[in-house]
């Protein structure tokens, strides 16, 4: 397996590993920093997938994010799948494993959609022990996606900014920090992306998300299936100030560029990086000391298996 990096935080600009690339990936063994694969693409996978799976981890780091999850869900945690989440995590080596802030589904029909929730003290009481029931059991610390959304709760009273800061904290979880989902969602209801931004505890904050999305005039949609846009490298560079360059991960999903052009939108994103750590300001005391790098070996992961 690939050695654990200094600074799982630091891994540096990665991609996701999309089923179309693996031939690319396989015959050319590209230079990238490390692959985000869907979690339940691999959860159950055999033969040629699994072998191609197997090959990847070990030469480039790795991370799970899942979709099936459901933390803010009402249904009892599936354990079969915690089992077999637990078994891939260890297989592959992965740095972390994530998901989003969200329900998928009722009463055991799966939705495949990423569901908002309200955001009151009785969600936030029930996630926190929903997030500490799987981090018990997956033996790792849970990372947590801000998601896009399209619809609000009336009951909701906490912004959702304020509820993934105590959530983090509660719940002694990481987050995964969505830039892409944090504009889409300003824009459909209406707040200020700065100020969401500056509302997080950065020091949780493990990694970045960076994606293209449609605009359908009226709201924005998180498609994935495009560059990322100038308002969301806007928004980006605001990040990479207050984080000091974390992880971060191109995300698409559709319409789907070949592997060159891919990894020519991650080294925008470490050039985008690099520009907004050289033009920030000098503080004592603030996260991170530059751009990130790849790691020297021999420290553990964050929240890996003792």
């Amino acid at each position: 397996m690939t050695p654990a990096p200094r600074d799982p935080r630091r891994l540096g600009y990665g991609v996701g590993l999309r089923g179309p690339h693996l031939p690319y990936v396989r015959d050319n063994w590209p230079e990238v920093d490390f692959f985000e694969i869907i979690t339940e693409n691999y959860l159950h996978c055999h033969g040629e997938r699994r072998r191609a799976l197997d090959e990847v981890a070990e030469r480039y780091p790795v991370l799970l994010h899942g979709v099936c999850l459901s933390i803010g869900g009402t249904d009892p945690l599936d354990r079969g799948y915690l089992d077999a989440l637990a078994e891939l995590a260890t297989r592959v080596g992965a740095v972390w494993v994530s998901d989003h802030l969200c329900w998928t589904g009722v009463a055991g029909v799966n939705t495949h959609e990423l569901l908002p929730l309200p955001y009151t003290e009785e969600s936030l009481a029930h996630v926190v022990r929903r997030v500490r029931l799987v981090q018990d059991r997956l033996e790792r610390q849970l990372v947590l996606e801000n998601p896009s959304s399209y619809a609000t709760f009336a009951a909701s009273t906490m912004p959702e900014w304020e509820f993934l800061a105590r959530l983090a904290e509660a719940a002694d979880c990481a987050l995964l920090l969505d830039v892409n989902n944090v504009y889409v969602s300003a824009v459909n209801h209406d707040f200020d992306p700065l100020a969401y931004l500056d509302a997080l505890p950065m020091d949780r904050v493990v990694q970045m998300h960076l994606a293209g999305h449609t605009d359908y005039g009226t709201h924005l949609v998180d498609t994935h299936d495009a560059p990322v846009r100038p308002e969301v490298w806007d928004l980006y560079a605001h990040a990479v100030r207050r984080t000091g360059g974390v992880s971060t991960l191109i995300e698409w999903d559709d319409h789907l560029p070949s592997f060159p052009e891919l990894l020519a939108e991650a080294d925008r994103a470490r050039s985008h990086a690099a520009a907004a750590l050289q033009a920030r300001p000098a503080a004592a005391g603030a996260p991170g000391a530059g751009p990130p790098q790849r790691s020297a070996p021999d420290a553990p992961l964050v929240g890996a298996d003792a």
